[in-house]
Order: structure tokens, then C-alpha cells, then sequence
């Protein structure tokens, strides 16, 4: 209902006058994004105890990240962090134990974000939202008390274990769990940031930040790879009484644009390169085999 009611004329000629220091600005901050979202697998390395450099974990989880963005988590969270990691030579229950600890970790500083944002500065709803300001304040509450309850439960709790499905679910330590909040916190931050500065700071950041995390659990909700659409119109519809559509799209499809399809880009070249030269060393593997046999 959004599409068509938009003059696309008029949001391409507000791209179009888009500050170039602006976009440089955004692209920046979409890059320390992805650089922190990377580093959650580093985590996942110190929880899962396995050896793997720097370098690959960072570049495996870039990859994962982009291909779950515009896919779906279940292809690109879990699915190619499957077959990437198993192809350095983890097994099932390491790679297991590390996208476990990456999907907490996401959520984590979600709940942290979302808890002070709704309960401080919660939206003014469109009337037809049947989420009141009471309602977002309480729930604010309930995600920084979930928040508060897994760290307290990292740092204290006697129990450390648990298995599910033949698979053993540890407790991170206090610490771990805490480097995971402010990770996930400041992802979700810059993202924001990003956001903020294209749509030219004419909305304050709190509303930035809050929106954000709306269209975020409402693209889980949806189960639209990308949220493509979503994002758009919860923007839309929560912006637009304070900034210009075209505006509001504009910044949008800019910020779409450096945060899904050119890292899904940079990702795919990655990716292909990884597989070729992954069957490279199988066939090399293969070749002195041979030899040796012969």
C-alpha cells in the first residue's frame, strides 16, 4: 500500500541530493557494523574452544552475515556457517555451540537497546497499534529484566550445563557474556547511527534507534528475507507524520543499499573464492594420494 502511494520521482531526486560526505559518513559507519559483527565469532571461538585464525573467523562470519540478511537465518546464519566452518575442519557441535553463542549475542544487546528505548523514550504509535505507551514500557522492562537475568545467571550460576538433543549447552562466564552485550549493543547502535545521519539528523536519534528495533523484530516476524518492504513502511509509517516520505525512503533505500546488497555482493565473491579454493586443496589432497599410491 506504501509503493503505490509514493512519488518515486521525487524519491530519486531526494537520493540524488544526498551530501556525498554524507554517504561516505554512512558507508563508514555500515563497515564498523560489519567489522563488529564479525567479531561476535570470535566469541563464539573462546566459548567453543576451537583454534581457527583471526583472519578466517572474521571473514566466515562476514559471510554468514551478509547471506543471512538477504536470505534468512536459516541459509545464511546457520546453513553457511555449516558448511564453511565444517570445511576448516570443525564438527558439528563446535559449529553448533558457535552460532548458538552469535545468535544470543544479537538478541542480547537487542533486549538491552530495546529495554531502555521503550521504557524512556517509548514511540507515539499510529492509533490502529494496539501497543500503548504503557504496554511499550513494560515491555521495555521485560527485555532489560531478560537481559539483567542471562548475565546475572553467566556470572553466578552453579549450573553451567545442560544437554539438548545429545548437544551440550554451556553458560559463557560473566565476562564473556558481558563483551557480549556491549558488542551487540554497539552493532545495533551504528546501525542506527547509519541510519540517523541519512535521513540527515531531522529525527532525533532515541526515535532513530527505537524505530530500527521495531522493524527489526517485525522483519523476524514477517519471515520476509531482507525484511524487504518491512523495514520501508515501519519507517514510513512512524516517520512520515515528521519527515516527507521521499525523505524517509530515500535514506532508506541508500541505507539498503550499503547494508544489504553490497556486502551480499563482497560476500558472494568471497564465498566462491573460499569454495575454489577449498576443492584446490581437496584435489591436491587427492593428487599426493595418488602419487603416493602409485
Amino acid at each position: 500500500k506504501v509503493a503505490r502511494t509514493v512519488e518515486w520521482g521525487q524519491v530519486w531526486d531526494a537520493l540524488r541530493q544526498r551530501p556525498p560526505g554524507e554517504l561516505l559518513l554512512a558507508l563508514l559507519l555500515v563497515a564498523g557494523s560489519y567489522a563488529l559483527y564479525s567479531c561476535f565469532d570470535l566469541l563464539g571461538r573462546r566459548y567453543a574452544g576451537h583454534s581457527l585464525k583471526t583472519r578466517r573467523v572474521l571473514l566466515i562470519t562476514f559471510v554468514c552475515y551478509a547471506f543471512n540478511l538477504n536470505l534468512g537465518s536459516l541459509i545464511g546464519g546457520v546453513g553457511f556457517r555449516y558448511r564453511l566452518y565444517s570445511r576448516q575442519g570443525l564438527d558439528g557441535g563446535v559449529i553448533t555451540r558457535v552460532a548458538l553463542l552469535s545468535m544470543v549475542t544479537n538478541w542480547l544487546g537487542y533486549a538491552v537497546l530495546a529495554g531502555v528505548v521503550f521504557w524512556w523514550w517509548p514511540l507515539v504509535l499510529p492509533d490502529k497499534w494496539i501497543l500503548s505507551t504503557t504496554a511499550q514500557q513494560g515491555l521495555g522492562i521485560g527485555l532489560l529484566l531478560v537481559a539483567l537475568g542471562y548475565l546475572v545467571a553467566c556470572a553466578l550460576s552453579r549450573q553451567r550445563s545442560w544437554s539438548i538433543r545429545d548437544t551440550c549447552v554451556e553458560l559463557p562466564s560473566g565476562r564473556l557474556a558481558l563483551s557480549q552485550a556491549v558488542l551487540s549493543c554497539a552493532n545495533w547502535l551504528l546501525m542506527a547511527a547509519a541510519i540517523y545521519f541519512l535521513l540527515q539528523q531531522k529525527i532525533d536519534f532515541p526515535t532513530v534507534l527505537s524505530v530500527l528495533l521495531v522493524a527489526a523484530i517485525a522483519g523476524v516476524i514477517t519471515h520476509i528475507p531482507a525484511g524487504l518492504g518491512v523495514l520501508e513502511a515501519v519507517f514510513v509509517t512512524l516517520l512520515s507524520p515528521r519527515l516527507p516520505q521521499q525523505e524517509v525512503l530515500a535514506a532508506l533505500l541508500a541505507y539498503r543499499a550499503m547494508y544489504y546488497l553490497l556486502p551480499l555482493v563482497l560476500a558472494t565473491v568471497a564465498y566462491l573464492l573460499m569454495e575454489a579454493r577449498s576443492k584446490q586443496q581437496a584435489a591436491g589432497i587427492q593428487a599426493e594420494g595418488g602419487g603416493g599410491a602409485a
